[in-house]
Formats: structure tokens, C-alpha cells, sequence
């Protein structure tokens, strides 16, 4: 079973690249949503992130607790020691879980998955990929689509970025490279491309997990 790591850096079409694996058939592993769970009501993290983070607690009138994500994200944004202290607890959970779906997938008896990892470069998942595929747009056309976002700001932007692997650094060392501006269909015809060529790789990544 290959592994493909999806990334990107932020406004680039990551998740619309993902939806179109998914309509062509490819498990997809989602990183973000991964996360989601965790911090939800009963998730995993809840319980020793409340622990270093009490005033994001959330509880619903079932007295069940969850993280208060807009809280969490005001503590650690801009405070490296503080983002650690989340890194620490979410990164090895999010590590489990992805192992889960693969060995999930292996059995279901999967030919190829995609990982979608926004942080692959930054958190060293490419070395538990098969190759990877990067998608990258214009700056310009990044910076449109991340401001139109609700609550986002340059200077947010700025910050954000500051935490990635730029993007010209990303496409360097990416296997396959799609770009997001061009139109759905384009997008489409790239990834079927990358797919017919990705199937054609030896898969060593899952050996890993499954002897």
C-alpha cells in the first residue's frame, strides 16, 4: 500500500485537492479533523490539555468537556513555549491515530492513501510517506483566499507563515507538485495524473507498521 503525504502551506488549495482524492476513491486521512476529534467533547487531548490550559475549558449540559478551540488558539498563538506545551500532547495522539487508519486501510486491502498533513515538512511526516505531493498557488492568489477568511489578518498571515516551510522550499523537495489556481478541472486532470504515477511506486513507509 503507497503512502502519500498531501501538504501545503496555508491558502493553497489543500483541502480542495483532498475533496478531489476523495471523489476519486482515495482514503484520505485528515489531520485537521483528526485534531477536531481530539479536542472535542470526550475527545483523547481534552483531558491533559485542561490540565495546562484550564481556561479553555468547554462543557455542555451534559457536564461533558471539551477545548474551547478560539481560547486554546489566543494562548498559544505567538508563544512558542506555549504551542510546544499543545505540540506535546496532540502531535503523538495525531501519530496514533494516522497509524490506526493505515493499518485500517492495509487490511481493507487499500493499493494507495493520502495523508493530508498541513504541518508534514514541519513535524518530519514526509519520512513516513512514499512520496509526497505539494500543492502551491501564487502568493498573491494565497493571500486573497486567506484573507477572505473570517477573523484573519496580514499580520495573522505573517505570523502564520513565519511557523511553515516556505512554499518554494515545500516544492523543492516534493515529489509531485499541483498547482491550485488554475481551475477545478485542471486540478482534477494533475491529481489523476499524480495518482497513475504514485501507484507505480514501491511501497516501503508501510512496512513500518505492518511487518
Amino acid at each position: 500500500m503507497i503512502i502519500l503525504g498531501l501538504t501545503g502551506s496555508i491558502g493553497m488549495g489543500k483541502s480542495t485537492a483532498a475533496k478531489i482524492f476523495i471523489d476519486l476513491g482515495v482514503p484520505v486521512h485528515d489531520a485537521d479533523a483528526a485534531v477536531h476529534t481530539l479536542l472535542g467533547f470526550n475527545g483523547e487531548a481534552v483531558k491533559p490539555l485542561l490540565e495546562i490550559f484550564p481556561s479553555a475549558k468547554l462543557e455542555n449540559e451534559k457536564g461533558e468537556l471539551a477545548i474551547d478551540r478560539k481560547i486554546l488558539g489566543s494562548l498559544v498563538f505567538g508563544n512558542d513555549a506555549e504551542l510546544k506545551k499543545l505540540e506535546d500532547v496532540l502531535h503523538p495522539m495525531v501519530r496514533d491515530e494516522t497509524d490506526a487508519f493505515l493499518k485500517e486501510q492495509f487490511n481493507k486491502g487499500a493499493n494507495l492513501v493520502v495523508l493530508d498533513i498541513p504541518l508534514l515538512y514541519e513535524t518530519k511526516g514526509e519520512h513516513r510517506c512514499d512520496a509526497v505531493m505539494v500543492v502551491t498557488a501564487s502568493k498573491e492568489t494565497q493571500r486573497k483566499r486567506v484573507l477572505a477568511r473570517e477573523g484573519m489578518t496580514q499580520e495573522r498571515l505573517d505570523q502564520v507563515l513565519a511557523k511553515q516551510v516556505p512554499d518554494a522550499e515545500k516544492v523543492k523537495r516534493a515529489d509531485f507538485v499541483v498547482r491550485m489556481e488554475d481551475g477545478i478541472d485542471k486540478a482534477r486532470k494533475d491529481i489523476k495524473d499524480v495518482l497513475k504515477k504514485a501507484k507505480q511506486l514501491k511501497a516501503k513507509a508501510i512496512k513500518r507498521l505492518v511487518p
